[in-house]
């Protein structure tokens, strides 16, 4: 895992100091090398800091060529069939030099042009240098778990990873996007391709980007879409064939040159990764959190499973203090995003790292799955209604409006309405608030699915693609450790949606398919367990002394932004959830852009 950049510039040279500056503002997410390559006369540039996995020789390093030095290539991330898709290189004549992923790509490329794109199966941001051609090809992963930015202005193009290493330079305009600015509130993220600073854009997951640097055009492209069909098939041979996706899945993100741990919450997905590694054969290391003086503290269910295994378990115990950390959080997240769970996933990825450069990790079982207390909610109100009801919402043409709404309140954490919006922002603001603040639900929703499927949907482009996958790329990242998902293998999506819901979603079984490929293998303890998120004791976020600490004498209402009287009303009301999001937000806005 790496951290990635670009630049080019058409009417004078990049400045090379400047440069090595911007891409050193990545260095956490690869501390072990860094290197630049400079191409015609000094106008287009690539960056690269490693986090080396596979090939840890000097000839695994990046930016990485071709033989005649035509195509270059910076990536973040870990192709995971890359033995395969060598050997089918290899009979087609193409000569390696290296043992590493990355020069897999640039011999597809060479191969099969853009077409390698779809046959990667991995997680992945990569820009792609085409010397004869003069074209920049940057490509993100199809679910979004490796990050991708950039933007354009006057003669000149930058990408990167993380935003820090663009507003680095000197050029680029620190302006915050307003509209951005509300949509947090909204979201709890900033939806593609929106950032939080204008002109500045992230590429959507399972989207590439050509840009043709002589003339300065280029075209956005989705490569790939999930389909969601409703075939028929044995629920005997479904659970069979799912066992062996996530075992083969499992195997592939087990491939480094260095050992790989695992976290262990001690639910369904975790405990479910450590099982599929042990029947492999490996014994990780794995890593819990716990919350001292918390009856739900999650290490206890990590340890029945750590001992269940065999396996060696570290388990960092939090207090109140290490949740004061809060203020770190900005420069982690370059970006502000206010999931709850981002200080303890910081924290148990600070933990990890002293053992291993790589975890596993669970997320997407719940997408996949349906896991999540929404989806069976929703399902549960679909089945409940009568027949009237149903005839009414599809009759009206209310289905969209109907969905969305339920799907906006279940993810709110606090809802921010325009109404709402309205009453935070000071009245000169207003006009930057959407008309439609669900915008980005009403988009990803597809009224042709069944009503589960259309909330799954959601889930994987808005709350798994946008917030839960950012989040644990800069948790993990941030120090210098890589987390590989191997519940996001995009062929075991295919499979699961390709299938009517019936087959996979049971409303008195949590996660079915996954169920009924591990309630033989794990403790009796963790398969009778809830649902529990990665998250720290209620206490931590209904703490209205940290917030009067944040907010008393807030940025934002300093210099206009937050209307004074409305923070003082969610004090009184103890509006705790809007008070976290106002809260990270401050830290947020003081850190990059409030002046002293």
């Amino acid at each position: 895992m790496c951290g990635i950049i670009g630049h080019i510039k058409q009417k004078s040279s990049i400045d090379r100091l400047l440069f090595t500056r911007m891409r050193d503002t990545l260095s956490h997410r690869g501390p072990d090398a860094a290197d630049s390559k400079f191409f015609e006369q000094d106008s287009v540039a690539l960056g690269h800091r490693r986090l080396s996995f596979l090939d840890l020789s000097e000839a695994g390093k990046q930016p990485m060529c071709n033989e005649d030095e035509t195509v270059w290539i910076t990536l973040n991330g870990e192709i995971y069939n890359y033995v395969e898709l060598r050997a089918i290189l290899l009979q087609k004549g193409h000569t390696f030099k290296t043992q590493s992923d990355t020069e897999v790509i640039i011999h597809g490329y060479e191969e099969w042009g853009t077409g390698i794109i779809n046959k990667l199966k991995g997680m992945f941001a990569f820009g792609l240098i085409d010397l004869l051609q003069k074209k920049l090809l940057l490509v993100r992963d199809r679910f979004g778990i490796k990050p991708l930015y950039y933007t354009k202005f006057d003669d000149q193009f930058i990408f990167a990873s993380e935003l820090k290493a663009i507003v680095a330079c000197d050029e680029v305009k620190r302006e915050m996007d307003m509209s951005s600015f509300s949509d947090y509130f909204v979201y709890r993220y900033i939806p593609s391709p929106r950032t939080i600073w204008k002109n500045i854009s992230k590429l959507p997951p399972a989207h590439y980007l050509v840009y043709n640097y002589t003339d300065q055009t280029s075209e956005l492209v989705e490569y790939w879409k999930l389909a969601f069909t409703s075939n028929t098939e044995s629920e005997n041979a479904l659970i069979e064939e799912v066992n062996d996706l996530i075992k083969g899945s499992v195997s592939i993100h087990a491939r480094s040159d260095v050992p790989v741990g695992s976290f262990l919450s001690g639910g369904y997905d975790s405990s479910a990764i450590v099982y599929y590694l042990s029947k492999l054969g490996y014994k990780p290391d794995t890593f819990s959190i716990g919350f001292k003086n918390w009856d739900n503290s999650e290490d206890q269910y990590a340890k029945i499973v750590a001992d269940y295994f065999g396996v060696p378990l570290t388990s960092l115990m939090v207090d109140d203090g290490d949740l004061d950390m809060m203020d770190m959080m900005p420069d982690v997240y370059d970006e502000p995003i206010a999931d709850i769970s981002i200080l303890p996933t910081w924290l148990v990825s600070h933990s990890a790292v002293q053992k291993v450069k790589a975890v596993m990790s669970g997320e997407g079982a719940d997408e996949l799955f349906g896991g999540y207390s929404w989806q069976k909610k929703f399902f549960a109100d679909q089945h409940q209604a009568s027949w009237t009801q149903k005839l009414f919402i599809l009759l009206s043409g209310k289905k969209a409006e109907h969905t969305v709404a339920f799907y906006a309140d279940a993810m709110a954490m606090g809802r921010f309405d325009k109404g709402e919006l309205k009453q935070m922002l000071q009245s000169d603001l207003h006009g930057h608030i959407a008309d439609d603040v669900d915008w980005f639900y009403r988009k990803n929703f597809d009224a042709s699915l069944s009503p589960l499927k259309s909330i799954q949907r959601m889930d994987i482009k808005c709350f798994m693609g946008e917030l839960v996958l950012t989040k644990i790329d800069r948790a993990s990242m941030a120090n210098s450790l890589e987390v590989r998902v191997p519940f996001l293998d995009h062929e075991l999506f295919e499979k699961v949606f390709s299938i009517k819901e019936e087959s996979y979603f049971k409303h008195d079984i949590t996660k079915y398919l996954l169920f009924e490929n591990i309630k033989d293998h794990l403790p009796k303890e963790v398969l009778k367990r809830g649902k529990q998120g990665f998250v720290g004791p209620d206490a931590f976020y209904m703490n209205m002394k940290r917030y009067k600490g944040i907010l008393d004498s807030a940025t934002l209402c300093r210099d206009g932004i937050v209307r004074k009287e409305y923070y003082i009303q969610l004090l009184a009301n103890s509006d705790h959830w809007r008070l976290w999001k106002l809260a990270v937000m401050e830290l947020w806005y003081k850190r990059w852009v409030a002046k002293a």
